[in-house]
């Protein structure tokens, strides 16, 4: 059976992985910086960082903007597609709001 036939598997294969949700969380609206997103997540090595951000691009989430000057300047930002998935991180984060003290930011 193809996996691609449930609707979950689809959405959780394009937003799967430990920092994605996080990132698109903090991409709503709003222009990051990779030093920036760096900080707010406060986790992934910049290797990790960079590599989800590379595959949340491939998949047409999120858009990279790079500014041609020294040093480099990169900003990020959600694309029309990505911000397509803000009914679902906003329930993800009401979500984690109300069972925050059930399941610990310590388990995280």
């Amino acid at each position: 059976m193809d996996s691609f036939n449930c609707p979950v598997t689809v959405t959780t294969h394009i937003i799967g992985g430990k920092w994605k949700p996080s990132i698109l969380f903090y991409l709503q609206g709003r222009i990051r910086r990779f030093s920036e997103l760096q900080k707010l997540l406060s986790g992934p090595t910049k290797k990790m960082l960079t590599q989800q951000l590379r595959e949340l691009e491939r998949d047409d989430i999120i858009r990279r903007k790079v500014y041609a000057q020294v040093p480099p300047r990169v900003e990020y930002s959600l694309t029309r597609h990505g911000e397509s998935l803000r009914p679902i991180l906003q329930s993800m984060s009401a979500w984690g709001r109300k069972h925050r003290a059930r399941h610990g930011a310590a388990r995280i």
